[in-house]
């Protein structure tokens, strides 16, 4: 199928007139207070009306709430004791008639009333499927519905903060400005086409500096994207270490709480120990590895190996190293083993136990390939430093000032448009006349559209909000 243009999206939306129904809302036994079943089409009301018993003179009137049971037609039981609210189109989510069954959480109770929702006429919604029906029934811009998938995502509060920045159109704004600035001078050069006679004469000039103006732009938007990845994926940060050089320790301080055992024992953490945390906004994982070195114990060598492995799949690694006993053979052995692409942090613990006056840079590697950081995992010195050196050494230290950040797949899309903004340019300076200018403006003023939904095809929709959880 070609692309979906949003102006002729109702029967694109709903092409079989059919109303779709899922569980909106997590299910797990004993958890949650309140569960919600979403039904959204031209059934939606007829249904709740079939199996929703409102008792008194409560009127059904759209966004009211209605008290009542949930129950079952076939022989008139009562399912649950439930809210039942209303939302006629186009005052909705979807632009499309909306139930909501605010029924009890759990397990039993919501997929009950979600298998009375089905018998009576709806079909179980596919993943992101409302989602889908909003941006096709112009509800939403392809941006937003991408936000609110990510913003049930979101591991911290900065990234809440971000997607809802793309919640609020701020993504879609500086987007569609960007596509709105190529199609003006694409009308010009357009109108040179044809009526170049007839026309005053065309700067060549101030056309190039605004395509350069653009992709200048949108070349920032990539390179800022990488923040966003990491607000949205996090990090996953290893540290290693020779055994007993406080490991465990520096992961509790990390992550204030005592997450791993510490004792004065080595080979203690005979396995990987997770533990996830938020820094500055940047959600981590953060691993501790089994102390590296030989060893007969076949349950330590797993353990051994699973940290190796960890070292390879890594984001970061902090190479803890004992400031008393100072940099030795063992340790830079373990900085081999890091691959040259994953950033390092070199951090010295046990600043406290050095003797007074002593120089903790005497205890140092004489010739460091990473940054060094002196800490005590015991008294928590050093762990503000730590912490913005590792995260500077992920290029996260500008994460704070971002205001929008593309994905992955608006990602691509932007890089293309400014390779193709670049070729535009190449064909200027080669003094080619005007339509050969106009070839590769069009493919990026199509892919900014494609970012925004302006122009995509079914299969790339389809593709996009099959990530969405089934009852968004």
């Amino acid at each position: 199928m070609g692309p979906v243009t949003r102006g002729e999206v109702t029967d694109a939306a709903n092409p079989n007139g059919d109303t779709i129904a899922a569980i909106a809302t997590a299910v797990a036994a004993g958890a949650g207070s309140v569960a919600i079943v979403r039904l959204s089409g031209p059934q939606a009301e007829a249904i709740g009306r079939r199996l929703f018993q409102a008792p008194g003179a409560q009127r059904w009137e759209s966004h009211r709430v209605l008290y009542g049971h949930m129950v079952d037609p076939a022989d008139g039981r009562r399912v649950d004791e439930a809210l039942l609210l209303l939302m006629r189109a186009p005052r909705s989510f979807t632009c499309e008639d909306v139930v909501e069954f605010h029924c009890h959480g759990g397990l039993i109770a919501v997929r009950r009333v979600l298998e009375l929702v089905l018998a009576a006429g709806a079909r179980l919604a596919g993943a992101g499927e409302f989602s889908q029906r909003a941006f096709l029934n112009g509800r939403l811009d392809l941006t937003r519905a991408e936000a609110i998938a990510e913003m049930i995502a979101a591991r911290s509060r900065r990234a809440a903060e971000l997607a809802m920045a793309g919640i609020d159109g701020g993504l879609q704004r500086r987007i569609a400005g960007l596509r709105e600035r190529l199609l003006d001078q694409l009308a010009e050069l357009e109108a040179r086409v044809d009526f170049e006679e007839d026309l005053p004469a065309l700067d060549g000039t101030a056309v190039r500096a605004e395509l350069g103006a653009v992709q200048a732009e949108l070349e920032q938007l990539v390179a800022e994207s990488r923040q966003g990845e990491l607000l949205r994926a996090g990090l996953r940060v290893a540290i290693v270490g020779r055994p007993n050089v406080g490991k465990s320790s520096l992961l509790n301080l990390l992550s204030r709480r005592e997450r791993a055992i510490v004792t004065d024992l080595p080979g203690t953490t005979r396995d990987l120990l997770e533990s996830d945390l938020v820094l500055e906004g940047v959600p981590l994982t953060l691993l501790d590895t089994a102390g590296i070195r030989p060893t007969a114990d076949r349950v330590e060598q797993l353990g051994i190996e699973r940290s190796r492995q960890a070292l390879a799949g890594a984001d970061a690694v902090l190479l803890l190293f004992d400031l008393v006993a100072g940099w030795t053979a063992a340790d830079q052995e373990l900085q081999a083993l890091v691959p040259e692409a994953v950033p390092l942090l070199l951090v010295g613990n046990k600043c406290d136990a050095l003797p007074e006056r002593a120089a903790a840079a005497e205890a140092t590697p004489p010739s460091p390939q990473a940054p060094v950081v002196t800490i005590s995992a015991l008294t928590g010195a050093g762990r503000d430093d730590l912490v913005a050196a590792l995260l500077g050494q992920c290029g996260a230290s500008e994460i704070q000032g971002l205001q929008v950040a593309l994905n992955g797949r608006q990602r691509e899309l932007a890089a293309a448009a400014a390779a193709s903004l670049e070729r535009s340019l190449e064909t200027a300076a080669r003094g080619l006349p005007w339509d050969f200018w106009t070839i590769d403006l069009r493919d990026a003023i199509a892919g900014l559209g494609a970012i925004t939904g302006e122009e995509v095809s079914e299969a790339v929709l389809d593709r996009i909000f099959s990530r969405f959880c089934i009852g968004k």
